[in-house]
């Protein structure tokens, strides 16, 4: 299933997404569960179930998207987490991955501008997968990790190379308003269970970025013209193609985009 969050007619709302629009599940749900982030705390498919054949209340180019959790808690990045990154970047091995933050303001929904900072010159882009959680929890066994795991999207994480670089923090790269794009939609991990093995490729022009990966997050560097495509051995319930809100920025990584 795919959920995202929206606007219909200016007014910020969520729901499901289908071929043919959207089913909006604010207006029907919204007493209980006010946004996609408090649904994803519950039952999902039991809550959403019997809206799943309702026809769409507006068509998907009658949407503006949001960031499909508009109101993140924490949004903990995880970098050089596989070999292969690792060597390309020409990084020390190291026994943990490097681990740092976003927060919501850096965030920005599909198909809108990325907005490239006046402070830098240096802005870039990373296609990644971003595993959204539902279940609440604390000292988690690592054999439960997967049951608070709601679904996965697409995620552009813009990123403005000279800040991110100032020291071994990354954090001040990666957090200039509206630099990250992410959505359109998340799909249910039910449609993606524990073990899949799925494929991101980022496509800029005429080259091509693919990464395999099992159940880990994985980064691809793309700018304007992208289209990320994730499909798995399961599913083709992903977006097969997204702009990821880069329609502002040119075709070279340090070209200025939207001013910020």
């Amino acid at each position: 299933m795919k959920l995202a969050s929206f606007e219909i007619a200016n007014a910020p709302t969520y729901g499901i997404v289908t071929e043919s629009g959207v089913v909006d599940l604010g207006k029907r749900i919204g007493d209980r569960f006010p946004d996609l982030k408090a649904l994803l705390g519950a039952n999902v498919r039991d809550v959403v179930a019997p809206f799943a054949a309702t026809s769409p209340d507006a068509p998907l180019d009658a949407v503006q998207w949001r960031p499909v959790i508009p109101n993140p808690g924490k949004i903990f990045c995880i970098g050089h987490n596989y070999e292969e990154h690792r060597l390309e970047t020409q990084r020390e091995k190291t026994a943990y991955p490097s681990v740092f933050v976003r927060f919501p303001e850096s965030l920005t929904g599909h198909a809108r501008p990325l907005l490239c900072p006046r402070e830098s010159t240096s802005f870039d882009y990373e296609g990644e997968i971003a595993l959204v959680i539902g279940k609440p929890g604390r000292r988690i066994a690592e054999s439960d990790a997967w049951n608070h795991v709601a679904g996965y999207a697409c995620f552009n994480e813009g990123s403005v190379r000279d800040w991110q670089k100032h020291t071994g923090q990354f954090t001040p790269g990666k957090n200039f308003v509206e630099t990250g794009a992410f959505g359109p939609w998340m799909v249910t991990a039910d449609e993606l269970p524990p073990g899949t093995v799925m494929s991101l490729t980022t496509r800029l022009r005429c080259s091509t970025s693919r990464r395999r990966f099992r159940n880990a997050c994985c980064m691809a560097r793309r700018s304007c013209g992208v289209r990320a495509v994730l499909d798995s051995r399961t599913s083709s319930a992903l977006p097969s193609a997204t702009r990821s809100a880069v329609t502002s920025l040119k075709a070279t990584p340090t070209a200025s985009g939207a001013a910020e």
